[in-house]
């Protein structure tokens, strides 16, 4: 069979603890990324079906990449470290304005002095935007050295809302502009210029590429080691001595600060305008879904359970015209929401576990075929 990983024998710890220890695996991550970087910026160049015309990088890859990423982040949290958060969508929007701010400039007045911060390149604004909402994230993380659970979901809950609240009624964080809607700067990556959607797409996919890789990385060494063991018993792994202040937190400054680049990104490369709505509660729930639905504390569960929210519904949409069923457009919506609906119901019913562990299973029958039982 294709995955039989029968005489893969590995003579070093380095070859046994590789990220990919399987080289089937290796094989399709290759595969899987060649598509992404060479084939699909080619079938574009040609437009090829089913890349011709700017629909499918514009509204379909583009914001995958994004909240595939975004929901890494609260993979990290939510997966892997066992704390429920609320507050995906605040965070998106620290990493959109911090971005906005220290790409157009930053002006301080105070009584002593007043800081002046010239505006800076696209990148370091992504980052820093970054790492803005991860110094929220540990502030707003610090409560859950004291509670767990729906507390700390209500607490998380309430950053969703004050930030909700600032971004809308402080005007400093939106350069004063009467409507509450900003712009971002133009996308100069050191000198290349990401005007086309083909550019702003690889754009996205080098930094999801990036952040994936480091996720894994992490959920496999020491620092992932303790997240999991807060996860599944916290007074146990303290007593084995690790530090619940430090795994917590740094889950949390982890988890946050890709949260606040995947709002940079959402911001600057998918809309270009926009105002704080784009960052409310809703998005806080369907990054929670795309976790919950894509596997808990699996990397692959997080671009999974996106493509479900995100692709699904826009398949759906296209089946009743592309079948030629004369129905209206507010049927059909109905319609998509009723089937994802009963989809998402039936899943979590035949496998709590997202499609990650579904996919799992697969493996593990190609592994012992022809007796799977």
């Amino acid at each position: 069979m294709l995955y039989r990983e029968t005489g893969q024998f590995k003579t070093s710890y380095a070859a046994d603890m590789a990220i990919f220890p399987i080289r089937q695996d290796r094989i399709a991550l290759w595969v899987l990324l060649a598509v992404a970087f060479i084939g699909v910026p080619v079938l574009d160049v040609y437009q090829i079906w089913p890349l011709r015309g700017e629909y499918l990088i514009r509204a379909i890859l583009i914001p995958f990449l994004i909240l595939a990423l975004a929901a890494v982040g609260l993979n990290i949290l939510t997966g892997y470290c066992g704390q429920l958060s609320l507050g995906s969508g605040a965070f998106m929007a620290i990493g959109a304005y911090s971005a906005y701010k220290f790409g157009t400039g930053v002006h301080i007045p105070m009584e002593i002095f007043t800081i002046n911060i010239p505006p800076l390149p696209v990148l370091p604004s992504i980052l820093l935007g970054g790492l803005m909402a991860a110094i929220v994230g540990i502030l707003f993380g610090i409560p859950s050295l004291r509670i767990k659970g729906l507390y700390l979901a209500v607490a998380t809950l309430a950053a969703q809302f004050f930030f909700d609240w600032l971004f809308i009624r402080v005007k400093w964080f939106t350069n004063y502009t009467s409507s509450g809607s900003v712009t971002a700067p133009e996308l100069n990556f050191f000198g290349f210029h990401a005007d086309k959607p083909i550019e702003k797409y690889l754009v996205c996919l080098v930094f999801v590429t990036v952040f994936a890789l480091m996720a894994k990385n992490l959920a496999r060494g020491n620092i992932g080691r303790q997240w999991m063991a807060i996860r599944d018993m916290d007074i146990a792994a303290e007593l084995m001595g690790i530090r619940p202040l430090y795994a917590k937190l740094s889950a949390f400054a982890i988890s946050s600060f890709m949260i606040g680049v995947a709002g940079a990104l959402w911001a600057f490369i998918y809309l270009g305008s926009w105002e704080p709505l784009a960052f409310n509660i809703d998005r806080s729930f369907q990054l929670l879904f795309m976790v919950i639905i894509g596997g808990l504390g699996s990397i692959l569960g997080s671009f999974l359970g996106a493509a479900f929210i995100l692709v699904l519904p826009i398949l759906l949409d296209q089946v009743p015209h592309a079948m030629g069923i004369p129905i209206s457009v507010e049927t059909v919506s109905l319609l998509v929401f009723i089937v994802t609906g009963s989809l998402i119901c039936w899943l979590l019913i035949v496998e709590p576990h997202g499609f990650a562990r579904l996919w799992s299973t697969a493996k593990e029958k190609l592994r012992l075929w022809p007796y799977p039982y």
